[in-house]
């Protein structure tokens, strides 16, 4: 990734009448990177991602190409291109003549324009015998494929993808999400991903961009993200998390409902000390949580009632409900499974070093 953006938006606001949609938002995009715009429905990443393409205008704010400003270019003279959910291929066409599609109304001659498609194809794992079948005869994945081969095509600096794979059953789309990792690897693109499935985003970018109402939450790399979240509402949208209301009690001490704190000192050198009164969130993960025995030690304990136990695959996940009434989730390997019986009372516990600690929540 080099050192400068590519691309740079400077407080850019979108209203739509008297709606904001986006609040003066600031972002670099680098040169090479794979970022992903995570969001939930109404956070304003589509709206985003159509005023880089050029398909909005902003209202206010700046956009820079480098040292290019192109918030005023229209989209058809921009160096970027869209994939959209859709696809938006041509069905009456064939495979190659889609991808070509970009190549004719730029001028280029009919044997370049096959010479590059087949270029295409074969970096997309379509073969060659392809070139002359129907779109409508090929399957879901085989027209992604072909919408990427054509975006590449218009050899654009950067590749805008608005929620492509989410129609896409869910084998496709995990074979799909590691196909789209090597192709921006092998190509050296720009791309910039919209979704709502924090899986899609773990697996793909180099940075994800977190979006809650209109504003950029926090921005930086998946295990930052999901690690160290700067709030509640990034911590709860990036996987299951157990959150506890936490307040200091003075001299180190941090006290919360249901929650025995055993760590002494070395508290702080895992950024969890609060000031006397100074309110927080305490934040682990499910995988970090463990069942202890009677003779185990742990920094933090919580004692509860097993309520429910779920197969997920290699995992098992576990809820158990605190005297306080709150539902805690606990992760195991397949392997390593809980014996206890549901309604059975269990102690579980975790450890400072694996402990986020949210201020001022």
């Amino acid at each position: 990734m080099d050192a400068g953006p590519i691309l740079r938006l400077q407080n850019v606001v979108k209203k739509f009448g008297t709606f904001t949609a986006l609040h003066g938002i600031d972002l670099d995009i680098y040169d090479g990177e794979f970022l992903t715009i995570v969001g939930p429905s109404g956070s304003g990443k589509s709206t985003l991602i159509r005023i880089l393409v050029g398909m909005e205008d902003v209202s206010d704010g700046e956009i820079w190409l480098r040292d290019q400003r192109i918030d005023q270019t229209p989209a058809n003279k921009r160096p970027t291109c869209m994939v959209f959910q859709s696809l938006a291929l041509f069905p009456h066409m064939s495979v190659g003549h889609n991808i070509e599609f970009p190549l004719k109304i730029q001028g280029v001659a009919p044997a370049a324009r096959k010479a590059r498609a087949l270029e295409l194809m074969a970096l997309l794992h379509l073969p060659d015998d392809y070139y002359t079948k129907r779109i409508s005869q090929c399957s879901g994945g085989e027209r992604q494929r072909v919408a990427l081969a054509r975006a590449l095509a218009f050899d654009p600096e950067i590749l805008f993808f608005d929620e492509p794979l989410s129609a896409l059953d869910y084998r496709l789309r995990k074979t799909l999400e590691k196909e789209l990792k090597d192709l921006h690897a092998r190509t050296g693109k720009t791309f910039v991903y919209i979704t709502h499935s924090l899986e899609e985003a773990m697996v793909m970018s180099d940075r994800i961009a977190i979006m809650k109402a209109g504003r950029f939450e926090q921005i930086g790399g998946a295990d930052e993200i999901y690690g160290k979240p700067v709030s509640r509402f990034v911590a709860s949208f990036m996987g299951e998390v157990n959150l506890f209301d936490i307040e200091g009690g003075g001299d180190g001490r941090l006290d919360g409902p249901d929650l025995d704190v055993h760590v002494n000192g070395n508290a702080e050198d895992f950024g969890i000390r609060l000031d006397k009164g100074a309110k927080g969130t305490l934040m682990v993960r499910p995988e970090y949580v463990r069942f202890l025995a009677s003779s185990d030690t742990s920094d933090f304990i919580v004692r509860g009632t097993l309520r429910a136990e779920y197969a997920l695959g290699s995992r098992i996940q576990y809820e158990v409900e605190t005297p306080g009434g709150q539902a805690l989730t606990v992760e195991k390997l397949r392997e390593d499974r809980f014996a206890g019986a549901e309604g059975s009372q269990v102690v579980l516990g975790f450890d400072a070093e694996n402990v986020h600690l949210i201020r001022g929540e």
